[in-house]
């Protein structure tokens, strides 16, 4: 049995050649699985290139919202900004526990080291990182110890945190609070559409939500 767990990822990140070299390898009897919480129609097409006759089980778009998770955005005017505007909201929150997300590896690595400057205690988390180091982060996070986390999406889809649930399964309540600039006004645009989902801009009683 072969198993390609994030495979909307894995086929559209620049992983789609080693993938496929490695399903050539793969004896043609082996049964081929590919889960995602989201299939665009582009990686569905990628698809027809490594299964065989496969039977498809899609959940449709308006099901995938979390109805614990409340989602919001804080329009920022420069991406700059965007660190004093996250050292503010942690100023105004109590947070027990959070997840941090940023678009790349580097961007990780400069908000990590930024916050700890600011006498912030973070943990940082993406693919550079050896297999032993990443356990041992998530232990630490997992256990309570270290209760900020930076990490890239792709890395983090799959984590499953007692009180936040994994991005708010098993009904875990949450916030999801979106910074974006002007040029990230389409992305979220995008995003609504997709998950048949409205993102508000983030209220003033913030605080009575978490």
């Amino acid at each position: 049995m072969f198993v390609l767990d994030e495979a909307d990822e894995m086929l559209s990140r620049g992983f789609k050649d080693q993938i496929y070299d490695v399903f050539r390898m793969l004896n043609s009897s082996i049964q081929v699985i590919l889960l995602s919480a989201t299939m665009p129609a582009d990686v569905l097409d990628v698809t027809k290139h490594f299964m065989r006759d496969p039977i498809r089980i899609l959940v449709k778009k308006e099901e995938l919202t979390l109805e614990g998770i409340k989602q919001f955005y804080i329009a920022v005017d420069r991406e700059e900004w965007k660190l004093d505007t996250l050292c503010d909201l942690y100023e105004t929150l109590t947070i027990t526990q959070a997840v941090i997300f940023c678009n790349t590896r580097r961007k990780v690595d400069w908000l990590t080291e930024k916050m700890r400057n600011k006498d912030f205690t973070v943990s940082a988390l993406h693919g550079d990182m050896d297999q032993k180091e990443r356990d041992l982060i998530m232990r630490e996070f997992r256990s309570g110890s270290s209760r900020v986390l930076i990490t890239t999406d792709i890395l983090a889809r799959g984590i499953d945190v007692q009180q936040i649930g994994r991005g708010g399964r098993f009904g875990r309540k949450g916030v999801a609070i979106n910074f974006i600039t002007e040029d990230d006004r389409r992305s979220l645009r995008d995003i609504e559409q997709f998950y048949n989902t409205q993102i508000e801009e983030m209220p003033l009683n913030v605080a009575d939500l978490i």
